[in-house]
């Protein structure tokens, strides 16, 4: 995903090989180690069943978490990602020539899903654009984007038992078809986070400056006169977002501090 002049351009130029080009070589599926990721995180398996069709493909469609492009997924293949719990937003777009859309619009919307994460939990989502699981997720509402179309929330069981997920193989991350999962994404989802709640108070104290306004309480400055205009009481939004800021502030510490950790260390010469 490129922003130009506040457009946001999807692609995947570069990525997108398909699997009729670069068939999938990586090891057989397993599960991550319990000690590569932190229970207060959760973890996010995607899977490709093999088809005909997906075998056939020249470019294989993209994957985004919280708007981040981090992988194209081939036919007969798996990936993982960390994740920070809470809602994280999952969508496939398939390109055209690495192209995918621009700001709102795309060129073909596989999906399009928001739900809830939570610490610990282990999630399966599996991709087929021609048949459907023969089990829907129990705690699904059915009217869910997940429980419904080409990808699908599925349960551990179902994924481990009809042998689906056990057949496909690694998405290796080469020259011919890089990509950046197999990792920890945690802060690009705290990031999102941030920037989602701070629009979303960008956007109350909009609606409160307007509150006041009729409550006699908050008097716009002209457009002729840049001064003046401040309310005449304590916006409670403004509160949030210095909390919220304050926040981050702590957070982006506590990054700080973790990576002194993990760089430190005795060096002999």
């Amino acid at each position: 995903m490129l922003s130009v002049s506040g457009c946001t351009i999807y692609q995947s130029i570069g990525k997108s090989t398909g699997s009729f080009l670069h068939p999938v070589s990586g090891h057989d599926f397993v599960h991550i180690d319990n000690d590569d990721w932190d229970r207060k995180h959760a973890v996010l398996y995607f899977y490709r069943t093999h088809s005909e069709w997906a075998d056939d493909e020249i470019e294989a469609p993209s994957v985004y978490v919280d708007d981040s492009h981090y992988f194209n997924i081939r036919n007969d293949s798996y990936t993982w990602l960390v994740v920070s719990p809470g809602e994280r937003h999952v969508a496939m777009r398939r390109p055209l020539l690495g192209l995918e859309g621009l700001n709102s619009f795309s060129l073909s919307l596989i999906a399009d899903a928001t739900f809830t994460v939570e610490p610990g939990g282990i999630y399966y989502l599996r991709y087929n654009e021609l048949s459907e699981p023969t089990q829907a997720h129990p705690e699904l509402d059915p009217e869910h984007p997940l429980a419904q179309g080409d990808l699908r929330l599925v349960t551990r069981e179902y994924a481990m038992q009809e042998g689906e997920i056990v057949s496909t193989r690694f998405l290796n991350s080469d020259l011919l078809a890089p990509n950046h999962a197999a990792a920890s994404i945690v802060e690009d989802n705290e990031d999102a986070d941030y920037e989602r709640r701070m629009a979303l108070l960008e956007e109350e104290r909009e609606l409160e400056l307007e509150r006041l306004e009729r409550e006699g309480l908050y008097k716009p400055a002209p457009w002729y006169w840049p001064f003046g205009g401040a309310p005449s009481v304590p916006l409670e939004s403004d509160q949030k977002m210095e909390q919220l800021e304050q926040e981050y502030a702590q957070l982006e510490l506590e990054r700080k501090r973790r990576k002194e950790e993990n760089s430190s260390g005795w060096w002999f010469f």
